[in-house]
C-alpha cells in the first residue's frame, strides 16, 4: 500500500494571479512525477501586507482555490490548497483556511487554523490575530490512496505545529498522515522546523507532509523553506532546501501500523492523570 505525495515550496508575493500560475505549474510538475496528493504551502495565493490580506480574501470555493480544484479534476489527483484567507463572519477579519480537493474537483474538507501566530521572532513582532479569527474544529479527511486502501489525513497549518495535543487528537481520530502547510519564519525555522516535524511524526506514528514558503515576501519578512516529508519513524524522506520547487516521496502506508506496533504510545497513554 503506497501513496506518492509531493510538498510544494513557493515564494508567494502580493500578485495573486502570478501566484496562482506559479502554483499550478508546480502542481502539474509534481503530478507528472507521479504524485497522487500534492500539497501547497500556507497562504499560497497571497502573501503580502496587512491591507492586502482583507482585500484578497476569497471564499473556500473562490477563484484561486477553484483553479486548483479544476487542476485536480483534470489531473485526477488530490490537491491540498495549503491555505488562503477566507472572509470571516466578523467584518474586517478573515480565517486562515486550508482546503482539500479530490480527483473529481470536489471539496473534501476545509480546516480553519486554530492557533494564531502572535509571537516575537527575533526582533520582529507578528500579530496574526489582528486580521485572523481562529477556527475551532479539528478536521480529518479520509481519501482513497489508489491502492484499494483508504488513508486518513489530519489537516493543520503552520503555528499549529507547536501544539502537540492537536496532533495527538488527530491521530486518535484515525489520522495516518499529518499535513502541515506552513510559512515558518527564517528565524524560528532554522531552530525548530525540522525538530518539530520529526517529533510530531514520532509521537503519533504518522507520516508528515510539510510544504512551506521560502525567501523574502516583504522587506524584513522571510520564510525558512526546507519543505519536507517525514515518515513515522522520524526519517526525512524528501526535502526542498532552497527556492521554489517540490519534494516527492512514496508513503508506505503499512509503516504506520508497523511503527505503532513497535512503540504503542497511542495505546500506552494515561489520560486519567493528564492535566490538560
Amino acid at each position: 500500500m503506497s501513496l506518492r505525495v509531493a510538498g510544494v515550496q513557493m515564494n508567494t508575493r502580493g500578485d495573486v494571479a502570478a501566484n496562482v500560475r506559479a502554483a499550478a505549474a508546480l502542481v502539474e510538475e509534481a503530478a507528472a512525477a507521479g504524485a497522487r496528493l500534492v500539497a501547497l504551502p500556507e497562504t499560497w495565493a497571497y502573501k503580502g501586507g496587512r491591507r492586502g490580506i482583507r482585500a484578497t480574501a476569497e471564499a473556500v470555493d473562490g477563484p484561486s482555490n477553484a483553479a486548483l480544484a479544476k487542476l485536480a479534476a483534470r489531473l485526477g489527483i488530490f490537491v491540498l490548497a495549503g491555505s488562503i484567507y477566507e472572509p470571516a463572519a466578523e467584518p474586517g477579519y478573515v480565517y486562515n483556511t486550508s482546503a482539500l480537493f479530490g480527483p473529481h474537483g470536489g471539496l473534501l474538507g476545509a480546516y480553519r487554523k486554530i492557533h494564531l501566530f502572535d509571537v516575537t521572532a527575533g526582533t520582529t513582532v507578528y500579530r496574526e490575530s489582528d486580521e485572523v479569527k481562529p477556527g475551532a474544529d479539528l478536521v480529518t479527511v479520509t481519501i482513497d490512496s489508489g491502492a484499494a486502501a483508504p488513508v486518513t489525513l489530519g489537516l493543520t497549518i503552520c503555528y499549529d505545529l507547536r501544539f502537540p495535543e492537536l496532533y495527538r487528537s488527530l491521530a486518535l481520530r484515525g489520522a495516518q498522515v499529518l499535513c502541515v502547510p506552513s510559512a515558518f519564519t527564517a528565524y524560528t525555522g532554522a531552530a525548530h522546523w525540522e525538530i518539530l516535524l520529526r517529533a510530531r511524526a514520532v509521537e503519533n506514528g504518522c507520516f508528515v507532509i510539510a510544504p512551506g514558503q521560502v525567501g523574502e515576501h516583504l522587506p524584513g519578512r522571510a520564510c525558512f523553506g526546507h519543505s519536507m516529508i517525514v515518515d513515522p519513524w522520524g526519517t526525512v524522506l524528501a526535502e526542498v532546501q532552497d527556492g521554489a520547487g517540490f519534494c516527492i516521496a512514496d508513503l508506505d502506508l503499512g509503516r504506520v501500523a508497523a511503527v505503532r506496533a513497535q512503540i504503542p504510545s497511542l495505546q500506552n497513554r494515561r489520560p486519567d492523570v493528564y492535566d490538560l
